[in-house]
């Protein structure tokens, strides 16, 4: 095959007319998409099996002092694919290699079960029962057609507990709509925006191997905007009240899921940071709920339980946090890339959008 790769005939262009040449940028687009879709959707997994990790291990350090020493179950995350297309395919094999996700916490359902067998042969289960794969997974990626989604929500409705997460990849579906057609509010969906035709992707690699390069890596980065595709950065605001929604669930004191969230996701700091601890940013109460239910809040009191849908629609009081915090997104992009395994200085950091947080 290496005799072949290079053989004008075999290119993807060869058989394209020369007025048509002009539409060929959208395969480059179509690829930079996949790729960040993938990549976001591993760094929320990553972000969510290091807080499952933390709070297994404080609930279990809690147990030994107070003298419970039964075994507590370990809460894995427990990943669910709806659709085996090619965003699917190309999804799960990301999962499975990056996050990593063990082949026994993924699961996939799709009509075509059987072609799924390079997943099956490494254990994974592949069959065709939306409703089961929701009542067993804690994450669920929704990667249908729009013309599909209807059918599937009418399906997995009635069997979505409330702290399962619904990350939907069906772009042409706003939140608001999935919110109605779910009848569930713990929903995540990126939106990206298109906004110049520059093809920094790798046309050669597949997703896995694209995202171990450093260059492609720090395009994808959240608040980055090379390459052409930027992301809402409400996303980026739902993937935290997410975790916050995790901890509540767990009956976790604010006080301390906010120590937590310092520790898991703000503790990755730049060599200066050392000199002036100080000007390192700090998930606040005030970041999370307004001055007036932040009066009437019990230190043992859990957060409330956040409609993650309103959160990527609305003003937030953590919106105003991103958009004026520049140590604060500088940290964020550090952890977005130490998460990867890649590091990089302050004069290194990959381009910043400048509207970023528009649609």
């Amino acid at each position: 095959m290496n005799m072949l790769e290079d053989l004008e005939s075999l290119q993807f262009e060869y058989g394209i007319q020369e007025e048509d040449h002009s539409w060929l940028y959208l395969q480059g687009r179509f690829r930079g998409l996949m790729i960040k879709a993938c990549a976001h959707a591993t760094f929320f997994c990553k972000l969510l099996c290091n807080l499952r990790e933390s709070l297994h291990e404080k609930q279990t350090s809690r147990c030994v002092l107070t003298g419970l020493l039964a075994a507590i179950p370990n809460d894995e995350l427990k990943v669910g694919i709806i659709g085996g297309g090619n965003l699917g395919k190309q999804l799960a094999r990301v999962l499975l290699q990056l996050v990593p996700i063990p082949a026994e916490n993924l699961r996939i359902s799709t009509r075509r079960p059987e072609v799924l067998d390079e997943f099956q042969k490494l254990g994974i289960q592949c069959f065709y029962h939306n409703p089961y794969l929701v009542d067993w997974a804690n994450v669920l990626f929704l990667c249908c057609l729009p013309s599909q989604l209807p059918n599937i929500c009418l399906e997995i409705q009635t069997h979505l507990e409330k702290g399962c997460i619904v990350y939907s990849f069906v772009a042409a579906v706003p939140i608001a709509r999935l919110k109605l057609l779910l009848n569930h509010t713990n929903i995540l969906r990126p939106q990206y925006q298109c906004v110049e035709n520059v093809n920094i992707w790798g046309a050669g690699k597949d997703i896995t191997a694209a995202l171990q390069d450093p260059v492609i890596l720090q395009a994808t980065c959240p608040y980055s905007a090379a390459g052409g595709i930027i992301l809402n950065i409400k996303w980026l605001e739902g993937v935290f009240h997410a975790a916050l929604n995790i901890c509540t669930a767990k009956d976790m004191p604010h006080l301390q899921v906010l120590q937590l969230l310092n520790e898991l996701f703000l503790s990755v700091h730049f060599e200066d940071c050392e000199k002036d601890e100080a000007s390192c940013p700090k998930f606040q109460l005030q970041d999370f709920v307004d001055q007036v239910y932040t009066k009437n809040l019990p230190q043992r009191r859990p957060f409330p339980w956040f409609d993650l849908t309103a959160v990527q629609l609305k003003e937030t009081p953590f919106t105003q946090h991103f958009s004026t915090s520049t140590a604060f997104r500088d940290h964020l992009t550090y952890l977005y890339c130490d998460l990867f395994g890649i590091s990089f200085t302050k004069e290194q950091q990959p381009g910043v959008s400048t509207s970023s947080s528009s649609k």
